[in-house]
């Protein structure tokens, strides 16, 4: 770990991304990259302004060679990363015009599913704010326990469920969610198959239930995403509805939620309150969709900046 204490640490696995602008066959084009929800949110943290650290296990390989150099170049603090013997997590990705997702993923047994409670130990009480996703709690039980011991040591924690069907069970995502949430400062679900799904909600809730919910779960705020019709924040004193920057142009929404995630976090760590930080990250989110993967394009905060300001305008 470096010897200056990081702003945002963020726990996870970063992946090797595989994308094609064309449907899955054999001999498409393809990128290689790296992502994950923990490396983009990171990354989003770093172009905020944040001293970020992620913590994560890699192979020591030369293709974990070539994840750590690029983490660097992302602006994030790899002092935290352990290098361990195994296999790399991998996905494949296709994005179509409209910038709508298909996934597969090849991680099960991963190096970076390893990673476990005695990993975070070290490391997390000397953070200023703590993010961790449910995809994480998700890869396996060590990194689950991980997940918990975060959130019960950390300063301040931040949750995005961020739930997979592809990789844990709705019921195992509730019980997740349920543990952690009264140990959150913020958690952050996207409306609506998320949020109805993990709350237990009626086909017919709305987002302002939605926001009841998870609060009624113990989480101190609630930032509920709701892509285009942005955010519904919700704490003891208020709910209040953030609109959404309208992006340039879409070329492929991979890692927004994990861009909003990661800007809102180090924005509260770097002391802005929690509206401001969530108006921040929803400008990120939005102008990260214009490019391919989940760091392909990230805002600087002066970019960030501008956009919130032509939402009020």
């Amino acid at each position: 770990m470096s010897t200056v204490s990081p702003d945002v640490l963020v726990l996870g696995e970063p992946l090797v991304e595989v994308s094609a602008s064309e449907p899955f066959r054999d001999g498409a084009t393809v990128r290689l990259a790296f992502s994950g929800d923990a490396l983009n949110a990171a990354a989003a943290a770093a172009a905020a302004g944040a001293h970020t650290a992620l913590l994560a296990r890699v192979p020591d390989d030369e293709l974990g060679d070539a994840l750590v150099a690029r983490v660097t170049e992302l602006g994030i603090d790899t002092g935290a990363v352990i290098r361990v013997p195994g296999q790399h997590g991998v996905y494949f990705t296709h994005s179509d015009p409209s910038g709508r997702r298909q996934f597969a993923y090849a991680r099960s047994g991963s190096a970076g599913s390893t990673l476990c409670p005695d990993d975070v130990a070290a490391v997390v009480e000397d953070a200023g704010v703590v993010l961790a996703g449910g995809i994480t709690a998700a890869v396996s039980e060590s990194a689950a326990a991980a997940v918990l011991h975060a959130a019960e040591r950390a300063r301040r924690f931040v949750y995005d469920p961020n739930f997979r069907p592809r990789l844990t069970s709705a019921e195992k995502a509730v019980a997740t969610l349920r543990r952690v949430a009264p140990l959150a400062e913020l958690v952050t679900p996207s409306w609506p198959e998320e949020a109805r799904t993990l709350l237990g909600l009626a086909a017919d809730a709305t987002p302002h239930a939605a926001v009841a919910a998870a609060r009624a779960l113990g989480a101190a705020a609630v930032a509920l995403t709701r892509g285009s019709d942005g955010v519904l924040v919700g704490t003891a004193a208020e709910v209040v509805a953030v609109p959404a920057a309208p992006p340039p142009r879409v070329v492929d929404q991979t890692g927004a939620g994990d861009v909003f995630a990661g800007t809102v976090a180090a924005r509260l760590a770097l002391g802005d309150e929690l509206l401001d930080a969530v108006r921040l990250g929803t400008a990120a989110a939005s102008l990260s969709v214009q490019g391919r993967g989940g760091t392909g394009f990230l805002p600087t905060l002066a970019q960030s900046r501008a956009a919130v300001e032509e939402t009020r305008a």
